[in-house]
């Protein structure tokens, strides 16, 4: 986060993952040597950034610099009252908080503003920025789950014959393996055989794996022949690894979920 705002305010680019390599490496090494691990901190990094100092050069002086308050100045620190730096941090964060947010709530999509407030909500009744990350990254996974599952669709035509053909087409995951289920007529009268076309569809987790493995064997244990057709590589894996389907002697257990 501190990288994304350093990154708007200089209009830069930085590499995220170096960062982070860079700083679990210098977390690890300070714990073999008593210390604590940390971070970036947001509200130096935007002071540091406001007053000019855009370099690497600029990072590196402000450790030492810190490094020299406490060895050499810390009798003489520890005189400064915490009200000042109350008052510094303050100003800090209104400089640093983006006004104009506060409107936009109102006209950005209703999901991605829960999520906004909810992180702050859980943040400020915490005191910790963590966990009110984890709750917003939580959240934001359940409202995509969400959208996706209006993305997956199953449309059936039956050919020439005793064969009906569906087309898989969408995400199959948790959230949509029962509606994938819920699509296939079971009992459909003179059916001899079902085609599974998931050329347009991609299958994610063992929900999936499961729903597929409950159709095939299902339709099989009413006696109609089943070919799952157009799998993708991805698929093909988690279902070669993972389903009983297409395993021999698998049968659809009566009752069974």
């Amino acid at each position: 986060m501190t990288a994304a705002i350093v990154d708007e305010m200089t209009d830069t680019t930085s590499n995220k993952n170096r960062e982070c390599a860079g700083q679990g490496v210098a977390n690890i090494a300070s714990g073999f040597l008593g210390g604590m691990a940390g971070c970036a901190m947001i509200g130096q990094s935007v002071i540091n950034a406001s007053s000019g100092g855009r370099g690497r050069l600029s990072t590196l002086f402000s450790g030492v610099f810190l490094l020299f308050l406490i060895v050499v100045l810390g009798p003489y620190v520890a005189q400064i009252p915490m009200a000042s730096l109350v008052a510094v941090m303050i100003m800090v964060s209104i400089n640093t908080f983006q006004w104009k947010s506060l409107r936009t709530l109102v006209t950005h999509p209703k999901a991605s503003s829960v999520v906004m407030l909810g992180t702050v909500a859980v943040v400020v009744a915490t005191h910790d920025l963590a966990k009110g990350v984890l709750f917003g990254v939580v959240l934001s996974g359940l409202f995509f789950a969400h959208k996706v599952t209006k993305f997956f669709a199953v449309r059936s035509s039956r050919g020439e014959g005793d064969v009906r053909t569906y087309r898989i087409t969408g995400q199959i995951f948790f959230a949509t393996a029962e509606a994938f289920h819920a699509a296939f007529d079971f009992r459909e009268e003179g059916l001899t055989g079902v085609v599974i076309d998931l050329q347009a569809a991609h299958f994610w987790d063992i929900s999936a794996i499961n729903a597929l493995d409950r159709v095939v064997l299902k339709l099989r244990h009413h006696g109609i022949t089943v070919d799952v057709v157009g799998m993708n590589e991805a698929t093909a894996t988690m279902v070669e690894r993972i389903g009983t389907h297409d395993k021999p002697g698998a049968t659809f257990a009566v009752g069974g979920h």
